[in-house]
């Protein structure tokens, strides 16, 4: 009874946690949007996102799908353009039985920051090219990221399909879906 107790404590505290996480985001995205409301800069936006991730390969067989949220800025630059975010992500791990008997792998918590260039085809369809890097969560190192997309622009409506790789020592993939908004 009383490990349980001291789990229930730890969960809590981790629970904790992510909230102030999520409150402090949610903070900065208030400041920021207020204050790109005020600046003139034709072209600039900004916005909340969420995805959801299907991951592949490795990942797939350890990792249940994932769900995240962020902070994402573009800018226009003609047909091109310039494209950032920052966000957290997390992969529920899985119980995997082996001849050994039976492993539970640790949940993946990351916080991906990704920069890139976006091409617009057509006035609201366009593809992407982002990289950057994903700081996994408890000191766990990171790995850097490569993300093409594809995705559909409507007024600030902002949906996206894309493929992303994180590369450490080997790599684990997922296919996304990101919808935002953009201000």
């Amino acid at each position: 009874m009383h490990s349980l107790a001291g789990c229930l404590s730890v969960s809590s505290i981790v629970k904790q946690q992510y909230s102030m996480k999520a409150a402090l985001i949610a903070g900065v995205m208030f400041i920021i949007i207020n204050l790109q409301s005020k600046a003139q800069l034709k072209g600039f936006s900004i916005g909340p996102y969420a995805e959801l991730a299907k991951p592949m390969g490795n990942l797939e067989e350890t990792h249940k799908n994932g769900g995240g949220v962020g902070l994402s800025a573009d800018i226009r630059l003609g047909k091109w353009g310039l494209t950032g975010s920052a966000g957290y992500i997390h992969f529920t791990g899985k119980s995997i039985t082996t001849s050994g008997g039976t492993k539970d792998i640790p949940d993946i918590n990351a916080f991906p920051i990704r920069a890139g260039l976006k091409y617009r085809l057509a006035p609201i369809i366009y593809v992407k090219l982002e990289s950057g890097v994903a700081n996994f969560n408890k000191g766990n190192g990171s790995a850097v990221i490569v993300s093409p997309g594809i995705g559909l622009r409507i007024l600030g409506l902002d949906v996206q399909g894309k493929y992303e790789a994180w590369v450490n020592d080997g790599t684990n993939s997922f296919w996304g879906l990101k919808v935002g908004y953009n201000f």
